[in-house]
This record gives C-alpha cells, sequence and structure tokens, in this order.
C-alpha cells in the first residue's frame, strides 16, 4: 500500500502548487522503498489511463467585479474656488466642464500627459503644447495647422477663439489648471469636493465610461498581470466573452488594517452586449498563462514521487519510467521521458 499512498499524498501537493498558482511543483514526499521498478499492487485491479498527445493550457480563475473599472481620484490644479461639480454617475467627454470655479468651465482635454506649466507664446516647445493643440484641433480650432509641440501665434489664436467659445478671458494663454487632462471619457463615480472650497486639489474620482472589469490579485499571482493579454470572462447573468487587460495599478495595503498590498487590473470587456442591461455583478476571469501544443500528457494522478528524486510514471507492465514534467491543465499536466510515447498505458489514481 505505501506505493498507492505515496502517490496520494504527491497528487495532494501537485493539485496544491497549480491551485496556489505558484506555477512549479511541491516535493512534499518521496518513496521511502527502493522498489522504483517493483511491479504495481495485486490488491486492487489498477487504474490506467493512456499517454495522450494534446494542446494544455496553464489557466487560473479569479474572480471579480463588473462596473467600469477602476476608480482613481482627480485633482485639480485650479485656484479660486469651487462654484460648480458634476454629479454621481454623470459620464463627460472632451471639451465639456469637469468643474465650476469663479462661475467658469474647467473643461476636459484628453491626453496621456497632464499640463505642468502655464502656455503662452514665447515658451519653450514641449510636450504639453502638442497635447493642447490635438484638443483644440479635435474640438474644431485649427489655426496652427498639424499640431506639434510648438507654441506659435497661430497657437494663441486657435486658443483665444476656444477661450471666446467657452465663455473665457481671451488671453491666447492657458494656465496648467485651466483644464483637466485624462486619457479619455470620464466617469464621476463619487464627488469629494464641496461647493464653495478652493478649487485646488482632489475634487472626485472618476472612471472610465466603458463597462469592465475589475480584479484584485494577490501578489503571488503577479505572473497574470500582463498588458494586453487576452482574459477569458463568464458574466454572472451575462454571457461568456473575452477582455483585454487596459490597467494595471497597485495598492500598497494597510498593516494596521489588515489588509496586504495588491495588483488591480483593469480588463475591458471586448463585447459590450455580453453584460448588456448588468450595472454590476462578479465576474469569473479566466487567465491563460502559458500554453503547449502537441505535447504527451497524463493525468496527474499517475504522477509518482522516485525515492532518488523527481517523477515518474509506471507503465501497466510495472515499468517505472522517469519523467520531467511541464504545465498543468485541467487535471493533466505535460511529461517527457525516455521510452515514452503517445498511447502507452499508465497507472494513475484517477
Amino acid at each position: 500500500m505505501k506505493r498507492n499512498v505515496n502517490r496520494k499524498v504527491v497528487v495532494a501537493a501537485l493539485v496544491a502548487a497549480v491551485v496556489l498558482g505558484t506555477g512549479g511543483v511541491v516535493v512534499l514526499t518521496r518513496i521511502a522503498s527502493n522498489q522504483a521498478n517493483a511491479a504495481p499492487l495485486q490488491n486492487d485491479p489498477a487504474k490506467t489511463a493512456a499517454v495522450k498527445k494534446t494542446n494544455l493550457a496553464d489557466q487560473q480563475s479569479v474572480t471579480g467585479q463588473l462596473g467600469f473599472g477602476a476608480e482613481r481620484a482627480l485633482a485639480s490644479r485650479k485656484s479660486g474656488t469651487v462654484t460648480g461639480l458634476p454629479k454621481q454617475g454623470d459620464v463627460v467627454e472632451q471639451g465639456k466642464p469637469v468643474f465650476h470655479a469663479d462661475a467658469k468651465p474647467v473643461p476636459l482635454f484628453y491626453g496621456q500627459m497632464p499640463l505642468y506649466r502655464d502656455l503662452e507664446t514665447g515658451m519653450s516647445n514641449g510636450p504639453d503644447v502638442k497635447v493642447v493643440e490635438e484638443n483644440l484641433a479635435a474640438l474644431g480650432f485649427k489655426d496652427f495647422g498639424t499640431p506639434d509641440e510648438k507654441f506659435t501665434y497661430y497657437t494663441a489664436t486657435a486658443l483665444k477663439k476656444w477661450q471666446k467659445a467657452n465663455g473665457l478671458e481671451q488671453t491666447g494663454k492657458l494656465g496648467s489648471g485651466d483644464v483637466v487632462v485624462q486619457p479619455g471619457a470620464i466617469r464621476v463615480s463619487s464627488v469629494t469636493g464641496q461647493l464653495g472650497a478652493p478649487a485646488g486639489g482632489d475634487l472626485m474620482k472618476v472612471t472610465g465610461t466603458e463597462r469592465a472589469v475589475t480584479v484584485e490579485l494577490e501578489q503571488s499571482k503577479q505572473r497574470l498581470a500582463k498588458q494586453g493579454e487576452k482574459v477569458e470572462l463568464s458574466i454572472s447573468g451575462g454571457k461568456p466573452t473575452t477582455g483585454t487587460i487596459t490597467g494595471i495599478t497597485r495598492t500598497t495595503g494597510d498593516p494596521n488594517q489588515g489588509s496586504k498590498p495588491k495588483i488591480v487590473l483593469t480588463i475591458s470587456v471586448d463585447d459590450p452586449k455580453a453584460a448588456e442591461g448588468i450595472d454590476s455583478g462578479n465576474v469569473t476571469a479566466l487567465f491563460t498563462v502559458s500554453k503547449k501544443q502537441n505535447v504527451l500528457a497524463v493525468p496527474i494522478g499517475a504522477l509518482l514521487a522516485l525515492n532518488e528524486g523527481g517523477y515518474g510514471v509506471v507503465t501497466e507492465d510495472g515499468k517505472t519510467i522517469p519523467v520531467t514534467v511541464g504545465i498543468f491543465a485541467k487535471g493533466q499536466v505535460e511529461v517527457q521521458g525516455e521510452g515514452l510515447r503517445e498511447g502507452m498505458k499508465v497507472v494513475t489514481t484517477e
């Protein structure tokens, strides 16, 4: 019975390793006997399984939440007093006011770089100038031609026209706090600022406007966080679809509160119709870590820890073949070993 007991312990160890997402194999026991090539047990008919040539995918599933992606704080550098704020759930698009300060709108510009200085004629070239020109052009003010990093007389002219259209003083200059720069349209998830308070600082929390899944990962599962990777999604109450990892952020955690650092993934929903009519809900996200094609595989229960180290499989005629293991997927494990071939029967617990 010793071999059978050890086999079960090995299987339990391997399953634990896969569930924990370590990507490796944890060896908890080895066969103590010297019967590495002994005949199989005779007390019960041995279960066997054929060695298969197949495609395997190492996958991990994690539960997430459907919504509009991870929240982020929106900070203002505008001076003055807050005189107008949006409501929770409001969507703000390019050129529209995010809030009002001193009864004047502070519009939204799209871009990856916030304004880090005041812009005016005669200033040095910079990528912030191009951000402003790209937004002016998108809003219909194109006096300067093709957007570039040079703030010219023509940039100032376009800026004055935009300022007039928005009821702003026509200075041809733009302060670093006169607009809010975000990657795209925003949805207000909560408002933290107050009317009458100083306009500078955090005023609200926002998300993107597209349906997205938010997943929190333990640090040990960092291998799942790959920008641009595809993820299979099963939406509670919706339809199966796929998603794309579009954002990766990290939280520090709070030891005083017992919270640990997390990796927060934002996963866009490739087919919005899969979540149609669902405001929020649980989502199972299935990550594919690695794939192997046309490999030999056996059930995990066929693996046996050898007393000389490593793993082996036992054929139906009692021969032990040492093997090296690869990826695990749905109860199967990739194996390689001298003499191992497709169709060969091996002893297994499953």
